[in-house]
């Protein structure tokens, strides 16, 4: 998943652009409604992301060949009955793989790629993110986005496990189907304690699942050509109907800086002095000055890194039935 990172750089790529003249217009049924629910309510629009040409299987091939490694992530899933984090994602190792094995991989087998920051690193993809922000700043009159944008690739059993995004998000998708399961931003279902825990957690955004939350959860099927946007946090997880792609794009917000700030002032006193503090119960007040201070202690570096070893379980193999084979653990470092 991608995560707010305010120390992003992006990374400059020089190659020339395979992206000539974006689509127009990119958004292609935006209402009068969208406009009002952007936001603040589960909202779709149409796009025309297919139209270029980015997306298709000799596009996607390209992309993952020249993709720097770093940023890429290949994984599978863990176990589906695990009783808090079921269908967590393992990390895969992919050195040596082809763009065209991954592809199949991701076609065939239980296999979920990020080619995360594709959409900033890469000048073609730059040139639709531009578009695609373009048209949603003129529709929204929202002049602040600052988008970063990653293209998943993902199998037709693919599960994306029950997590939380830390900023704003919309997803767009681009070929096949997708079930999202989006649910309520309350105590129940997203714990001040386990959104902390995300924000002090740089790879890991996941959060304790039941399977009883279902019953609460908006269930929406994603259909190609199809943006979802959705309320900040919103806690979701994905099933996908087919094999997939998508770009998931984040920005961050006043909202979200706010927030996020806030909450690890919250997370720093529970883990440096023990304390029991409630962002829920926290005032206007308090959570202002508390986004000061959560501002303060990140410049400092006296935010508390939970951040565990990412370790490779699998590695990427043509000629296994699945593409999968599983490793001893250890750590990834590419």
């Amino acid at each position: 998943m991608l995560t707010e990172n305010e120390n992003y750089n992006d990374v400059q790529n020089t190659e020339e652009a395979h992206f000539d003249v974006p689509p127009s217009p990119m958004l292609t049924d935006w209402t009068e409604e969208n406009s009002q629910k952007f936001q603040k309510d589960i909202m779709s629009f149409g796009h025309n992301l297919a139209g270029t040409g980015l997306f298709t299987d000799e596009a996607l091939i390209d992309l993952l060949e020249r993709h720097p490694s770093e940023l890429l992530d290949v994984c599978t899933m863990g176990a589906a009955d695990h009783p808090i984090y079921p269908n967590r994602f393992r990390t895969g190792d992919f050195r040596g793989v082809s763009g065209e094995t991954l592809l199949a991989a991701a076609k065939a087998g239980r296999v979920w790629i990020n080619v995360r920051e594709a959409m900033n690193v890469h000048t073609d993809y730059k040139a639709a993110l531009d578009e695609m922000y373009g048209e949603l700043a003129e529709k929204t009159g929202n002049q602040a986005f600052n988008p970063r944008g990653g293209i998943l690739i993902s199998s037709p059993v693919a599960k994306v496990p029950y997590h939380v995004d830390k900023t704003e998000t919309i997803l767009w998708h681009v070929r096949g189907r997708k079930r999202m399961y989006l649910y309520p931003r309350t105590q129940k279902f997203i714990p001040d304690r386990a959104y902390e825990a995300t924000l002090t957690n740089f790879i890991d955004d996941d959060l304790p699942y039941d399977a009883s939350f279902d019953e609460a959860a908006t269930i929406i099927d994603i259909d190609e050509n199809t943006a979802l946007s959705w309320t900040l946090n919103a806690p979701h997880r994905v099933d996908n109907q087919s094999f997939c792609v998508s770009v998931t794009t984040e920005y961050s917000t006043a909202e979200s800086g706010m927030k996020n700030a806030a909450m690890l002032t919250n997370a720093t006193l529970r883990h440096r002095l023990g304390m029991n503090p409630s962002y829920a119960e926290d005032g206007p007040a308090a959570r202002k000055v508390k986004s000061f201070v959560g501002r303060a202690i990140r410049k400092v570096g006296m935010v508390p890194n939970t951040t565990t070893a990412d370790m490779v379980t699998f590695k990427i193999d043509a000629q296994a039935d699945d593409f999968i084979v599983d490793t001893d653990p250890y750590q990834r470092t590419f």
